[in-house]
């Protein structure tokens, strides 16, 4: 949901300034309702708008996987000014990374504009898995990769079981597999410091009923497909439902 000043300025009805004065004086509806309060928020690609009886295009809905890389933020902008991944994103419509990746971590990424999506992917309660590759120090045994599955202690609490597997050895380094369904702060690092082996490198392979193509180019982005989508807003109406309940 956004200010509706914000969103009749995006669609190029007026600058903010004035699109705020068209809502005072009584000339924007919403849904057939004159709406004068400033800081009314709407959602733009459902609610219709009006503007001297004259509807206001709804914004399209993009669905965006994009192959972060490392050494770029997942955020809009930032006051480093730092590279972030909307500047990897050549789209016209305003999208917003869905959850986030650290700054060094590299992989899965979905950008889109569909704010009911974002949140069933998002919202803790969800539970939406997310897998990683992690290129550790050592070789963790089964015991440490048993732990992991269970649970292990962390400074905000016990960490949800996950899925964790050993995937390949070299050099005294090894990659393992790590499947979580928590958005805890750097929380795929932590969990494996916290059985002695401490992440090189990490990349996300899987989101929900998304995964990372193997041909994409870091730094290069698709369209979600038909199906992709379709998958994403039944996640999105189910916890609709739910919540409902």
């Amino acid at each position: 949901m956004e200010r509706l000043q914000k969103v009749m300025a995006r669609a190029g009805v007026a600058s903010r300034r004035q699109s705020e004065k068209l809502i005072e004086q009584g000339k924007v509806k919403v849904n057939g309702k004159v709406v004068k309060e400033l800081g009314f928020k709407v959602n733009p690609q459902q609610d219709d708008i009006e503007v001297n009886d004259k509807k206001i295009k709804k914004e399209k809905l993009v669905y965006i996987l994009l192959n972060k890389p490392r050494e770029c933020v997942t955020t809009v902008s930032d006051p480093k000014g730092r590279k972030t991944v909307i500047d990897l994103v050549k789209v016209k419509e305003r999208v917003y990374p869905v959850g986030r990746l650290d700054y060094d971590t590299e992989g899965l990424l979905l950008l889109t504009n569909d704010g009911e999506v974002a949140y069933a992917l998002t919202h803790p309660s969800h539970q939406i898995s997310k897998e990683y590759l992690a290129t550790v120090d050592g070789v963790p045994n089964d015991a440490k990769l048993k732990a992991l599955e269970r649970g292990v202690h962390l400074g905000d609490g016990w960490t949800a079981p996950a899925k964790a597997e050993r995937v390949v050895e070299f050099n005294n380094k090894s990659i393992v597999s790590l499947e979580i369904h928590e958005g805890r702060k750097h929380q795929v690092k932590r969990m494996l410091k916290s059985v002695g082996h401490p992440v090189l490198e990490l990349k996300r392979i899987k989101m929900g009923p998304l995964s990372l193509d193997e041909d994409l180019k870091l730094g290069t982005y698709r369209f979600l497909k038909y199906d992709e989508i379709q998958e994403l807003k039944e996640i999105a109406r189910q916890v609709k439902e739910n919540e409902q309940e």
